[in-house]
């Protein structure tokens, strides 16, 4: 018999990360940063207009309605191969966005970029820590109340019937949750109190739909039923009282969704008009074959 650890392809109810949410003032600020800087992709096929965009990477998204600014009160993972050509990107829309946020600082395992708005987004080469992932959303991360970590992966764990582990540290803890296949939810602990919740969301899919709803119900904290294919809820609660731990809007679908698994369009931005070769246009989410 061969010898496998079956436990390593386990990534719980939570079957993927889809999108985060965050609205923005200006669209062609956002076409600037995300498209021309971060060389991310808008959707040619859904929400097209001047109002809304939805941004693809790899498999996941950004969604960005108009609005007044929102920021993630952490931080989002993205995978991006190709760190000098990110960096020539960044560097070619800086004085377009001179007026704004806007930053970016090389790391030695990242490069750090701060969008027009102030959302921290976090940007790695691909690596065998992101499985098969070429380009994409690996995780987002939130900076969390002291002592809530272990609270916060019980939480998961009980309710959403998702894989959630505290990984140990002597100054920031974290709850880390399995989303989907190489995706998290981290929950960092920090000393310093976070700034009020502005509403933005991220939306996840789960394998079983029906049991973290009647669990969320008898807690009191559905907080939209939205249709068939869909709930959301807000609070993170520690489940000995009740009592919030950390607020961010969940968007629940199922499986069943008409979204799920959607294939979305994702370019290669190193070929442009002037360095064009046909069949080279389109990116792969994944890995080649090994």
């Amino acid at each position: 018999m061969a010898d496998f650890d079956r436990t390593q392809e386990d990534i719980g109810n939570v079957v993927s990360l889809e999108h985060v949410n965050i609205r923005v003032p200006d669209q062609q600020l956002a076409i600037l940063f995300y498209v021309m800087g971060l060389g991310l992709t808008r959707d040619p096929y859904l929400v097209t207009g001047t109002t809304n965009m939805w941004i693809n990477v790899g498999r996941s998204q950004f969604h960005l309605p108009t609005g007044e600014p929102q920021v993630v009160r952490g931080r989002t993972g993205l995978v991006i191969p190709g760190r000098q050509d990110l960096l020539h990107r960044l560097a070619a829309v800086k004085s377009q966005l001179a007026e704004t946020r806007f930053a970016f600082v090389e790391a030695e395992a990242s490069v750090d970029v701060t969008c027009p708005w102030g959302n921290q987004i976090r940007c790695h080469e691909p690596d065998k820590a992101f499985g098969r992932m070429r380009l994409g959303m690996p995780y987002v991360e939130f900076d969390v109340p002291s002592g809530s970590a272990p609270a916060i992966a019980e939480f998961y764990e009980t309710v959403l019937e998702t894989k959630a582990s505290v990984e140990p540290s002597e100054t920031q803890p974290a709850a880390k949750v399995a989303v989907g296949e190489s995706q998290s939810l981290i929950f960092r602990e920090v000393d310093a109190p976070a700034p009020t919740y502005d509403g933005h969301h991220i939306a996840v899919y789960l394998a079983n739909f029906s049991r973290p709803h009647q669990r969320l119900l008898e807690r009191n904290l559905v907080s939209e039923e939205s249709n068939q294919h869909q709930y959301r809820f807000v609070d993170i609660v520690d489940l000995a009282n009740n009592q919030s731990l950390f607020q961010i809007e969940h968007e629940v679908r199922s499986m069943t969704h008409p979204l799920y698994a959607r294939e979305q369009i994702n370019r290669d931005p190193s070929i442009t008009n002037g360095r064009y070769a046909p069949g080279h246009q389109a990116f792969s989410w994944a890995h080649a074959p090994e």
